[in-house]
């Protein structure tokens, strides 16, 4: 019975014609405290839901704001896992909730951070292997955040790491994998190829232009990502509603950079 409460909650976070998603992440304020855009949770739920996205990712005490009760529907993944820039080492990655949280709060899934190459990657490995089993006995789905960071990773974008990332998140029990982009479509189709689960782009750092987020966004999916999980290029957008539009454009509607440009203007 589990697989159908997971297959229910997936067509919540994942759009029904398209088989892709936009999620929105914004739980940057237990890592980073109220930046620019997500001061005010709702407001900014609400103008990602009018722009088009699909679910976003809150901490449990900002759920509230996921299934606002009007408008257009909001998926809700509750982030299970936490560090703060201001930690003597913000790559170790602590449970601070649990699934049995998320199911009360009314999540569609669940989400977790680890980062592989880190000194304290057995730690968030265990937790992965303990959340993905609460996952497998609730029917909720998982999605876990992988990125290689560590003493080893010279590079968090080369494809070498973002694969094995990718792929160690999915043996462990991911339903979706959110990760790094590499910087092009050849090298982001080996991490495709590598992971037999749906994978979605991080955002990373906010970006110089819209152009470049774009046409991140639109090399994702050429090499088969399912979709994105941008946050701060998205958030801290002088109009999140309108970049959500355009990379929907891209996303679900299968435009082309220049088309989804003229939705910004």
């Amino acid at each position: 019975m589990s697989e159908i409460g997971k297959r229910v909650r997936l067509e919540r976070i994942f759009n029904r014609e398209t088989g892709k998603t936009i999620i929105v992440p914004m739980d940057h304020g237990v890592s980073l405290g109220p930046i620019p855009g997500i001061v005010d949770i709702k407001s900014i739920a609400n103008a990602i839901a009018e722009g088009g996205a699909d679910a976003a990712i809150v901490h449990k005490g900002a759920a509230i704001f996921g299934h606002r009760g009007y408008g257009r529907d909001l998926g809700l993944i509750v982030h299970l896992s936490a560090s703060t820039s201001l930690s003597p080492d913000p790559n170790h990655k602590v449970l601070v909730a649990s699934v049995e949280e998320a199911i009360k709060l009314g999540a569609d899934a669940v989400s977790i951070h680890v980062n592989i190459g880190a000194d304290n990657e057995a730690e968030m490995l265990t937790q992965l292997g303990r959340v993905s089993a609460k996952c497998l006995e609730w029917g909720m789905p998982l999605l876990a955040m992988m990125y290689p960071r560590g003493r080893k990773i010279e590079s968090e974008h080369d494809v070498e790491f973002v694969k094995h990332a990718a792929r160690v998140g999915a043996e462990l029990g991911a339903d979706i994998i959110k990760t790094n982009y590499t910087g092009d479509v050849d090298s982001f189709r080996e991490v495709i190829k590598g992971c037999p689960v749906p994978v979605v782009i991080a955002g990373g750092p906010k970006m110089g232009n819209d152009r470049e987020v774009l046409e991140m966004v639109a090399g994702a999916i050429e090499a088969g990502a399912a979709g994105t999980s941008i946050g701060r290029n998205i958030f801290q957008h002088p109009s999140p509603t309108k970049i959500v539009r355009a990379i929907a454009a891209i996303v679900h509607h299968g435009e082309s950079v220049e088309e989804a440009m003229k939705l910004l203007e």
